[in-house]
């Protein structure tokens, strides 16, 4: 996997899916429409400021509430390359690998990363570089297994490769 680097955006402890994605646009799952309404009821300039690339820096809980997908889709069409938390709801977890959005538990990087910060993040080493304090964080490389979901896309595109491989074995 690629480095990343982006501008740090800070949220707080218990972030919640409907912050991430408001209930009220559940009606598509159009990533492109929901990426529109991405965070807005928390921050209403996000989905209009945030750029491709940006970096997403929170506390504990990232991701709780309701286990629907269309929260880390959200995110991903927003342009966010990755979320740093001190955790994630178990489910948001697994929602954003299905959906290939990367994640990274990493306490210390949550609590000292600011607002605007420029950060940059390699998963294969499993370190995140705070660029504008020079400062390093470590946090546990992703399995292959599941850097190569990310690669892939999510879950089905993954699905869909690896039966496409097998289908030209036969």
């Amino acid at each position: 996997m690629q480095k990343i680097k982006g501008r740090a955006w800070k949220f707080g402890n218990d972030i919640d899916t409907d912050i991430i994605i408001p209930a009220r646009y559940l009606n598509t799952s159009d990533p492109q429409e929901l990426a529109k309404h991405c965070m807005e009821d928390a921050r209403p300039e996000f989905a209009k400021e945030v750029k491709p690339g940006d970096i997403i820096v929170a506390g504990k809980n990232f991701g709780c509430g309701s286990s629907r997908e269309h929260a880390p889709i959200a995110i991903k069409a927003a342009g966010v390359a990755c979320v740093i938390a001190e955790n994630f709801a178990r489910i948001f977890y697994r929602n954003a690998f299905n959906t290939g959005l990367l994640i990274l538990e990493a306490p210390g990087a949550a609590k000292e990363i600011e607002e605007g910060h420029e950060v940059e993040v390699d998963p294969e080493s499993g370190t995140i570089k705070d660029l504008t304090t020079g400062k390093t964080y470590t946090f546990q490389p992703i399995p292959p297994f599941m850097q190569e979901l990310l690669k892939d896309g999510g879950l089905i595109p993954h699905i869909k490769k690896r039966y496409k491989q097998v289908q030209l074995e036969e």
